[in-house]
């Protein structure tokens, strides 16, 4: 089964101010048959790349069956780490970057692999606010989520 997942994520005063992330999944039945769903949520006090990766979670883990995922992400934070294999070094250095530094986040990219282990997920940067429809929708659901009134604490934060 395939699905096509667009992600983004908002934080105003970034870093540490409200939040929020808006994904779309979509999926074609075999009858041809185009299916949206949308999803946001919004934080009390969270980060930007925090909500990137927020919203790709959100999107793997509403998937009930394994799927073959084009997910598509305006955070370079996002795609590089997969695309070229920045995760891979930091889980073989404990999860430590560059000059022995701890990566940050590092409970949501926990989160992030474990929610893609049944799944194929392809990676794909677009450039944010250029018209992308999808990322301008994701855009919108992020940032209402953000200024939304039922905001959840980020446990981190």
């Amino acid at each position: 089964m395939k699905v096509t997942i667009y992600t983004d994520g908002a934080a105003r005063g970034n870093p540490e101010g409200p939040g929020g992330f808006g994904t779309i999944l979509v999926f074609v039945d075999s009858k041809g048959q185009e299916h949206i769903r949308e999803l946001s949520g919004g934080y009390k006090k969270t980060t930007n790349n925090r909500m990137e990766l927020m919203a790709a979670i959100a999107g793997l883990e509403a998937l009930t069956k394994p799927c073959e995922v084009e997910l598509y992400s305006d955070s370079q934070y996002l795609v590089k780490a997969f695309n070229e294999h920045w995760l891979e070094g930091w889980i073989k250095k404990g999860w430590k970057r560059g000059k022995n530094e701890p990566v940050k986040n590092v409970d949501l990219w926990k989160r992030l692999l474990e929610a893609m282990k049944p799944h194929k997920v392809n990676f794909i940067w677009v450039k944010g606010h250029a018209g992308h429809p999808q990322n301008e929708r994701c855009d919108v659901l992020a940032t209402s989520a953000a200024d939304g009134d039922e905001l959840m604490d980020d446990v981190i934060l």
